[in-house]
């Protein structure tokens, strides 16, 4: 599948946004609908910048977006690939990694601590 994502890429370029959504999906869209193109979305219609914009993913169509973020976090259990593009790793789906990730990444950048359940 990654040779046939190349290959689109290549042969397509700019006429397509091509990126994997699982290992063995490979999602051929128009240029502009793809996850990058949800962050400038979001950005515009909530009047913020990207670079304050976290983004949280797994797969190497998420790179899309990790590209536009301020912040972005890969998965514990994406490709070495995929966690190479992010600014941060965190543990995998199965490990509560969305969970440790917010606490670790997006609200200790805010200052923003994390509150404890009552004892």
């Amino acid at each position: 599948m990654a040779e046939c994502e190349k290959k689109v890429r290549h042969e397509l370029g700019d006429h397509v946004s091509a990126a994997r959504s699982q290992p063995y999906y490979l999602d051929v869209t128009h240029p502009a609908a793809n996850k990058g193109s949800v962050v400038d979305f979001l950005a515009s219609v909530y009047l913020i910048s990207k670079s304050s914009i976290a983004t949280i993913g797994d797969m190497p169509n998420d790179v899309l977006m990790f590209n536009k973020s301020g912040m972005s976090i890969a998965m514990g259990n994406a490709s070495p690939e995929v966690q190479a593009e992010a600014n941060f790793v965190t543990d995998s789906n199965e490990e509560e990694g969305f969970a440790h990730a917010i606490e670790r990444f997006v609200l200790n950048q805010t200052g923003i601590s994390a509150v404890s359940p009552p004892a």
